[in-house]
């Protein structure tokens, strides 16, 4: 199967739903008129990053009425995007949505909140408790939002529940530039998906945003990468882009048969190690 996957490399107003929402229906009928199968935004693409007390103003529940403009929306095409969610008991999460033919079919909140350098997500979100990889009429696949897709447990566990392709959404700001040498955190980034990629036998779908907050850069860069580790699409640095690959799953059937890493991991190995783990670490606790 081949599925034509655009990107959505934005810039959204911080804090103003209605102006995001319509940027959004903007790229959503730009994408249909390409005939584009599954269009996907950035980390917060509803809301921007930087909220901090905005949070509780911007967050809707999954019943708000742009859920279900979006919902109206997928029935021509797949949507992915960023918001804030609040669930029944009034919590509040930086979630990402998969939506397809007028259902939501996966909610994903970010589980690894940073709370270095200029991060201080801690104190204004819950944490999520699970990664799961989810079924699409494109296949299997999984969502994950920005820090947790530097933890190599979390694409290791949807590789191993099916995915064939993981969208990682971020809101990377630029940091570590030396002469000569670009972007620093670009640089890590591009490693990461390249790696998580090759590794795991499957597509990585990485956008990010781009535009100013608070005086933080953000360095888009968006882009594909393949199940052999190599580059289908990039977006440009440091400025709005729509841009659109072709995601072929033939290539992860043919790179799992020549490099049959998953067919070979030893799950029950790695839960006996980690249950051993667990246990020391938590033993030693006071």
């Amino acid at each position: 199967m081949k599925i034509k996957v655009g990107l959505a490399q934005l810039k959204p107003s911080l804090g103003d739903l209605k102006k995001n929402l319509e940027l959004h229906l903007s790229l959503i009928e730009k994408a249909k008129a390409e005939q584009i199968d599954l269009i996907a935004f950035p980390e917060l693409s509803l809301t921007g990053c930087f909220l901090k007390d905005m949070v509780p103003v911007v967050s809707i529940d999954l019943r708000a009425q742009i859920m279900e403009k979006m919902k109206e929306e997928s029935k021509g095409i797949s949507i992915i995007f960023g918001f804030v969610e609040e669930s029944s008991d009034h919590e509040f999460y930086n979630s990402a949505v998969y939506i397809e033919d007028g259902r939501i079919k996966k909610v994903h909140r970010k589980v690894y909140l940073p709370t270095y350098g200029m991060f201080d997500e801690q104190r204004y979100f819950g944490s999520g408790e699970t990664v799961r990889a989810f079924d699409t009429k494109f296949g299997r696949m999984g969502l994950l939002i920005c820090e947790d897709a530097w933890h190599p447990s979390t694409s290791y566990i949807l590789a191993n529940d099916g995915a064939k392709l993981i969208f990682f959404l971020s809101n990377s700001p630029s940091r570590g530039i030396k002469e000569g040498e670009g972007l620093g955190s670009a640089q890590i980034w591009e490693r990461v998906n390249r790696i998580t990629a090759f590794f795991y036998s499957l597509y990585i779908v990485n956008v990010n945003r781009v535009g100013y907050e608070d005086g933080v850069n953000f360095w888009g860069g968006s882009e594909i990468v393949g199940p052999d580790g190599l580059v289908v699409t990039k977006g440009e640095y440091l400025q709005e882009e729509f841009l659109c690959g072709t995601i072929d799953l033939g290539k992860v059937r043919r790179a799992r048969m020549y490099t049959p890493l998953l067919r070979d991991e030893k799950l029950h190995l790695t839960l006996r190690e980690l249950e051993r783990i667990y246990e020391q670490r938590t033993s030693n606790k006071p």
